[in-house]
């Protein structure tokens, strides 16, 4: 349920066009909708500004598929997100949800439109190698379709830092920037040298042996000797993505409250 059906429903119990007993039988489901193998949190809307995003690996198609459905139906008119999520399971929730968007290189499903720009600033996506892409554009779709406005620029690497520093403007101009990268992972703290943005790195599992699976460039940008930039877990782009549009909207939902 989101905010404005809040409001709407205390108005009608407040102008008797709703009973009290009949409000409470619908905020009763307001918490959490029990749908036997899980608790889908149709609160967490109204705590954080998005619906719970599901993560699909692990799950069945089928029970993404129902899962998905009950988010949809509490949060009418609002984008709802699966990461994660292989070809099967995008079909399983197409026969439920026609609307539904499968990603295949950022592995999202999205049900819904994406929300509408909260504001004209931009989320800079970069990423160090091309096998580094998929993570990319999982931070890309997620923070798009949270309602940002999002620009990329992919395959510029430590290793020719020259295609870096030709794109200049686009860093310059960029309002909170996600990096992502693997093998050495040292392109955050590049970047975080040469701007005055916020810099979310993402270390990605792509690499040889001495990698580690992503452990190499996650320490490395833990490390990282320029101020300002923050890391989240391996191959998490779906965290990246979210936490710069929280960034980018700070302040935005109380200044549309008023």
């Amino acid at each position: 349920m989101e905010k404005e059906e809040i409001k709407h429903l205390l108005e009608d119990v407040k102008n008797g066009r709703v009973e009290i007993e009949e409000a409470i039988h619908i905020l009763k489901s307001l918490p959490y909708k029990e749908i036997g193998f899980a608790k889908v949190d149709t609160h967490r809307s109204l705590r954080k500004g998005f619906p719970e995003v599901v993560f699909c690996e692990g799950k069945s198609a089928d029970m993404v598929a129902n899962i998905v459905e009950e988010l949809v139906r509490a949060h009418p008119g609002v984008p709802i997100l699966g990461t994660r999520a292989n070809e099967e399971i995008y079909k399983e929730i197409k026969k439920l949800r026609e609307e539904a968007v499968y990603h295949p290189v950022a592995r999202v499903v999205v049900v819904g439109e994406k929300k509408k720009l909260r504001n004209e600033k931009t989320i800079l996506v970069v990423c160090a190698g091309s096998s580094d892409i998929p993570v990319a554009e999982e931070a890309a779709v997620t923070a798009e379709v949270m309602g940002n406005r999002i620009e990329r620029l992919y395959d510029a690497g430590a290793a020719g830092v020259h295609r870096l520093f030709s794109n200049m403007e686009k860093l310059l101009s960029a309002n909170v920037i996600i990096v992502v990268a693997g093998m050495d992972g040292v392109l955050p703290s590049i970047v975080g040298g040469l701007v005055d943005k916020p810099v979310i790195a993402v270390p990605t599992s792509v690499g040889y042996g001495s990698n580690f699976q992503g452990l190499a460039p996650l320490l490395t940008m833990l490390n990282s000797c320029a101020p300002g930039v923050v890391v989240v877990n391996i191959d998490n782009g779906f965290g990246a993505g979210y936490f710069a549009s929280m960034l980018n909207q700070m302040g935005q939902r109380k200044e549309e409250e008023k």
